[in-house]
Protein backbone atom coordinates (compact mmCIF):
# COMPACT_ATOMS: atom_id res chain seq x y z
CA UNK A 1 0.00 0.00 0.00
CA UNK A 2 2.85 2.35 0.86
CA UNK A 3 4.54 1.65 -2.49
CA UNK A 4 1.32 2.43 -4.38
CA UNK A 5 0.98 5.72 -2.46
CA UNK A 6 4.54 6.72 -3.35
CA UNK A 7 3.92 6.00 -7.04
CA UNK A 8 0.73 8.11 -7.01
CA UNK A 9 2.56 11.00 -5.30
CA UNK A 10 5.42 10.78 -7.81
CA UNK A 11 3.14 11.05 -10.83
CA UNK A 12 1.03 13.80 -9.24
CA UNK A 13 3.99 16.12 -8.58
CA UNK A 14 3.85 17.82 -12.00
CA UNK A 15 0.27 18.92 -11.31
CA UNK A 16 1.16 20.60 -8.01
CA UNK A 17 4.37 22.17 -9.24
CA UNK A 18 3.32 23.16 -12.73
CA UNK A 19 4.52 26.73 -12.16
CA UNK A 20 8.12 25.46 -12.12
CA UNK A 21 7.92 24.46 -15.77
CA UNK A 22 9.33 27.36 -17.70
CA UNK A 23 11.42 27.84 -20.83
CA UNK A 24 12.78 24.28 -21.07
CA UNK A 25 11.72 20.66 -20.44
CA UNK A 26 11.77 19.37 -16.87
CA UNK A 27 12.07 15.87 -15.44
CA UNK A 28 8.68 14.18 -14.98
CA UNK A 29 6.96 17.03 -16.78
CA UNK A 30 3.40 16.53 -17.98
CA UNK A 31 1.79 18.92 -20.44
CA UNK A 32 3.23 21.81 -22.38
CA UNK A 33 6.03 24.15 -21.46
CA UNK A 34 4.96 27.47 -19.99
CA UNK A 35 3.60 29.73 -22.75
CA UNK A 36 5.58 32.85 -23.63
CA UNK A 37 3.47 34.14 -26.52
CA UNK A 38 -0.20 34.71 -27.35
CA UNK A 39 -0.02 31.98 -29.98
CA UNK A 40 1.11 29.38 -27.46
CA UNK A 41 -1.49 30.56 -24.94
CA UNK A 42 -4.20 29.90 -27.55
CA UNK A 43 -2.80 26.41 -28.19
CA UNK A 44 -2.70 25.60 -24.48
CA UNK A 45 -6.29 26.87 -24.00
CA UNK A 46 -7.51 24.77 -26.93
CA UNK A 47 -5.79 21.70 -25.52
CA UNK A 48 -6.76 22.13 -21.86
CA UNK A 49 -10.31 23.45 -22.18
CA UNK A 50 -11.48 21.91 -25.45
CA UNK A 51 -9.62 18.72 -26.37
CA UNK A 52 -9.01 17.26 -22.91
CA UNK A 53 -12.65 17.51 -21.71
CA UNK A 54 -13.92 15.99 -24.97
CA UNK A 55 -11.35 13.17 -24.92
CA UNK A 56 -12.03 12.48 -21.24
CA UNK A 57 -15.80 12.37 -21.75
CA UNK A 58 -15.48 10.01 -24.73
CA UNK A 59 -13.10 7.72 -22.84
CA UNK A 60 -15.35 7.53 -19.77
CA UNK A 61 -18.44 6.92 -21.91
CA UNK A 62 -16.81 4.12 -23.94
CA UNK A 63 -15.45 2.53 -20.75
CA UNK A 64 -18.93 2.62 -19.23
CA UNK A 65 -20.42 0.97 -22.32
CA UNK A 66 -17.79 -1.79 -22.23
CA UNK A 67 -18.36 -2.52 -18.54
CA UNK A 68 -22.14 -2.36 -18.90
CA UNK A 69 -22.05 -4.72 -21.88
CA UNK A 70 -19.81 -7.20 -20.08
CA UNK A 71 -22.11 -7.29 -17.04
CA UNK A 72 -25.52 -6.94 -18.69
CA UNK A 73 -24.95 -9.45 -21.49
CA UNK A 74 -22.80 -12.02 -19.73
CA UNK A 75 -23.47 -15.65 -20.54
CA UNK A 76 -24.97 -16.51 -17.14
CA UNK A 77 -27.77 -13.97 -17.66
CA UNK A 78 -28.28 -14.60 -21.37
CA UNK A 79 -28.57 -18.28 -22.10
CA UNK A 80 -29.91 -17.47 -25.56
CA UNK A 81 -27.83 -14.85 -27.43
CA UNK A 82 -29.58 -11.92 -29.08
CA UNK A 83 -29.75 -11.99 -32.86
CA UNK A 84 -30.22 -8.21 -33.24
CA UNK A 85 -27.83 -6.83 -35.87
CA UNK A 86 -29.17 -3.32 -36.67
CA UNK A 87 -30.66 -0.38 -34.79
CA UNK A 88 -31.49 2.66 -36.90
CA UNK A 89 -31.62 5.09 -33.98
CA UNK A 90 -28.24 4.10 -32.63
CA UNK A 91 -26.64 4.15 -36.08
CA UNK A 92 -27.95 7.69 -36.71
CA UNK A 93 -26.71 8.86 -33.30
CA UNK A 94 -23.21 7.42 -33.63
CA UNK A 95 -22.89 9.21 -36.98
CA UNK A 96 -24.34 12.60 -36.01
CA UNK A 97 -22.75 13.00 -32.57
CA UNK A 98 -19.12 12.60 -33.80
CA UNK A 99 -19.90 15.08 -36.61
CA UNK A 100 -21.19 17.62 -34.10
CA UNK A 101 -18.13 17.10 -31.89
CA UNK A 102 -15.81 17.73 -34.86
CA UNK A 103 -17.71 20.91 -35.78
CA UNK A 104 -17.40 22.22 -32.21
CA UNK A 105 -13.65 21.49 -32.26
CA UNK A 106 -13.15 22.99 -35.72
CA UNK A 107 -14.12 26.57 -34.84
CA UNK A 108 -11.37 27.33 -32.27
CA UNK A 109 -8.96 25.07 -34.18
CA UNK A 110 -9.30 27.10 -37.40
CA UNK A 111 -8.88 30.31 -35.41
CA UNK A 112 -5.54 29.13 -33.99
CA UNK A 113 -4.32 27.88 -37.38
CA UNK A 114 -5.27 31.14 -39.09
CA UNK A 115 -3.46 33.25 -36.49
CA UNK A 116 -0.30 31.18 -37.00
CA UNK A 117 -0.35 31.40 -40.80
CA UNK A 118 -1.19 35.12 -41.01
CA UNK A 119 2.10 36.92 -40.38
CA UNK A 120 1.73 40.56 -39.29
CA UNK A 121 4.23 43.26 -40.22
CA UNK A 122 7.56 42.16 -38.80
CA UNK A 123 9.73 44.24 -36.48
CA UNK A 124 12.65 41.79 -36.78
CA UNK A 125 13.32 39.25 -39.52
CA UNK A 126 15.51 36.19 -38.93
CA UNK A 127 16.52 33.48 -41.37
CA UNK A 128 17.16 30.03 -39.86
CA UNK A 129 19.06 27.49 -41.97
CA UNK A 130 19.30 23.85 -40.98
CA UNK A 131 22.57 21.99 -41.56
CA UNK A 132 23.79 18.55 -40.54
CA UNK A 133 23.97 19.10 -37.58
CA UNK A 134 23.70 22.70 -36.46
CA UNK A 135 21.70 25.84 -37.19
CA UNK A 136 22.80 28.90 -39.12
CA UNK A 137 21.14 32.29 -38.59
CA UNK A 138 20.96 35.51 -40.53
CA UNK A 139 19.53 38.92 -39.68
CA UNK A 140 19.04 40.19 -43.26
CA UNK A 141 18.19 43.75 -42.23
CA UNK A 142 21.24 44.01 -39.96
CA UNK A 143 23.88 42.32 -42.13
CA UNK A 144 24.50 39.68 -39.45
CA UNK A 145 25.20 35.98 -40.04
CA UNK A 146 26.44 33.27 -37.67
CA UNK A 147 26.33 29.54 -36.93
CA UNK A 148 24.98 28.02 -33.73
CA UNK A 149 26.50 24.76 -32.46
CA UNK A 150 25.57 22.73 -29.40
CA UNK A 151 27.99 23.07 -26.49
CA UNK A 152 29.50 19.72 -25.46
CA UNK A 153 28.65 18.47 -22.01
CA UNK A 154 32.25 18.80 -20.82
CA UNK A 155 32.23 22.50 -21.71
CA UNK A 156 28.94 23.41 -20.01
CA UNK A 157 28.96 26.12 -17.37
CA UNK A 158 26.86 26.20 -14.22
CA UNK A 159 23.07 26.13 -14.83
CA UNK A 160 23.48 25.53 -18.57
CA UNK A 161 21.14 22.71 -19.66
CA UNK A 162 22.61 19.63 -21.31
CA UNK A 163 21.81 19.15 -25.03
CA UNK A 164 20.13 22.58 -25.19
CA UNK A 165 22.98 25.06 -24.76
CA UNK A 166 24.59 26.60 -27.87
CA UNK A 167 27.66 28.73 -28.45
CA UNK A 168 25.89 31.53 -30.35
CA UNK A 169 22.34 32.33 -29.24
CA UNK A 170 19.56 34.13 -31.09
CA UNK A 171 18.49 37.46 -29.57
CA UNK A 172 15.10 39.09 -30.09
CA UNK A 173 13.34 42.02 -28.40
CA UNK A 174 10.31 41.43 -26.19
CA UNK A 175 6.82 42.41 -27.39
CA UNK A 176 7.97 42.67 -31.02
CA UNK A 177 6.79 40.68 -34.03
CA UNK A 178 9.57 38.30 -35.08
CA UNK A 179 9.32 36.73 -38.52
CA UNK A 180 11.40 33.59 -39.04
CA UNK A 181 12.24 32.36 -42.55
CA UNK A 182 13.20 28.69 -42.35
CA UNK A 183 15.07 26.55 -44.86
CA UNK A 184 17.71 23.81 -45.00
CA UNK A 185 20.97 23.23 -46.81
CA UNK A 186 21.05 19.43 -46.98
CA UNK A 187 18.19 17.31 -45.58
CA UNK A 188 14.87 17.97 -43.87
CA UNK A 189 15.02 19.68 -40.48
CA UNK A 190 12.38 21.41 -38.34
CA UNK A 191 12.74 24.62 -36.32
CA UNK A 192 10.67 24.28 -33.14
CA UNK A 193 10.25 26.42 -30.01
CA UNK A 194 7.53 25.01 -27.72
CA UNK A 195 7.16 28.08 -25.49
CA UNK A 196 6.27 30.20 -28.54
CA UNK A 197 4.03 27.60 -30.17
CA UNK A 198 6.29 27.59 -33.22
CA UNK A 199 7.26 24.63 -35.41
CA UNK A 200 8.05 24.68 -39.13
CA UNK A 201 9.83 22.24 -41.43
CA UNK A 202 13.14 23.31 -42.93
CA UNK A 203 13.18 22.07 -46.53
CA UNK A 204 16.12 22.39 -48.96
CA UNK A 205 15.29 24.74 -51.82
CA UNK A 206 12.20 26.13 -50.11
CA UNK A 207 11.57 28.86 -47.52
CA UNK A 208 8.82 28.37 -44.93
CA UNK A 209 7.77 31.28 -42.76
CA UNK A 210 6.45 31.56 -39.23
CA UNK A 211 6.29 34.23 -36.55
CA UNK A 212 6.00 34.83 -32.84
CA UNK A 213 5.69 37.71 -30.43
CA UNK A 214 7.29 36.88 -27.10
CA UNK A 215 5.64 38.63 -24.16
CA UNK A 216 8.14 37.57 -21.50
CA UNK A 217 11.89 38.08 -21.28
CA UNK A 218 14.07 35.06 -20.67
CA UNK A 219 15.90 32.23 -22.38
CA UNK A 220 13.85 29.73 -24.35
CA UNK A 221 14.96 26.40 -25.74
CA UNK A 222 13.90 24.21 -28.64
CA UNK A 223 15.31 21.44 -30.81
CA UNK A 224 15.24 20.15 -34.34
CA UNK A 225 11.99 18.20 -34.62
CA UNK A 226 12.57 16.27 -37.85
CA UNK A 227 14.76 13.17 -38.04
CA UNK A 228 17.78 14.39 -39.98
CA UNK A 229 20.55 11.90 -39.36
CA UNK A 230 22.82 10.46 -36.71
CA UNK A 231 23.17 13.72 -34.75
CA UNK A 232 19.55 14.81 -34.95
CA UNK A 233 19.38 15.03 -31.15
CA UNK A 234 22.26 17.52 -31.07
CA UNK A 235 20.66 20.47 -32.90
CA UNK A 236 19.32 22.66 -30.08
CA UNK A 237 17.79 26.12 -30.52
CA UNK A 238 18.33 28.87 -27.96
CA UNK A 239 16.49 32.18 -28.14
CA UNK A 240 17.08 35.02 -25.70
CA UNK A 241 14.16 37.43 -25.35
CA UNK A 242 15.50 40.72 -24.02
CA UNK A 243 14.41 44.32 -23.57
CA UNK A 244 14.65 46.82 -26.42
CA UNK A 245 17.77 48.45 -24.98
CA UNK A 246 19.50 45.11 -24.41
CA UNK A 247 18.66 44.08 -27.95
CA UNK A 248 20.21 47.26 -29.36
CA UNK A 249 23.37 46.65 -27.32
CA UNK A 250 23.56 43.08 -28.64
CA UNK A 251 23.08 44.32 -32.22
CA UNK A 252 26.05 46.68 -31.89
CA UNK A 253 28.28 43.85 -30.69
CA UNK A 254 26.91 41.34 -33.22
CA UNK A 255 27.48 43.70 -36.16
CA UNK A 256 31.17 43.61 -35.34
CA UNK A 257 31.43 39.95 -34.35
CA UNK A 258 29.12 38.44 -36.99
CA UNK A 259 29.26 41.02 -39.78
CA UNK A 260 28.39 39.49 -43.16
CA UNK A 261 31.12 40.08 -45.73
CA UNK A 262 30.27 42.43 -48.53
CA UNK A 263 29.40 40.57 -51.73
CA UNK A 264 31.41 43.05 -53.80
CA UNK A 265 34.54 42.24 -51.83
CA UNK A 266 34.06 38.54 -52.56
CA UNK A 267 33.67 39.29 -56.26
CA UNK A 268 36.88 41.33 -56.25
CA UNK A 269 38.75 38.47 -54.55
CA UNK A 270 37.52 36.00 -57.18
CA UNK A 271 38.61 38.35 -59.99
CA UNK A 272 42.07 38.71 -58.49
CA UNK A 273 42.42 34.93 -58.22
CA UNK A 274 41.41 34.52 -61.85
CA UNK A 275 43.84 37.23 -62.98
CA UNK A 276 46.69 35.61 -61.05
CA UNK A 277 45.89 32.23 -62.65
CA UNK A 278 45.85 33.72 -66.18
Amino acid sequence: MTKIFKIICLFSLPFFYGSAFANQPKDWQLGFQKAASKGMEDIVWFHDYMLLPIITAITVFVLFLLLYTCVRYRESKNKVASTTSHNTTIEVLWTLIPCLILIVMAVPSFKVLYSQDTIPKADVTIKAIGYQWYWGYEYPDENIIFDSYMVDEKDLKENQPRLLTVDNEVYVPVNKVIKVMITANDVLHAWALPSFGVKRDAIPGRINETWFKADKTGTYYGQCSELCGIKHAFMPITVNVVTENEYKMWLEEAKEKFAKEDLNNNIKVVKKIKESIN
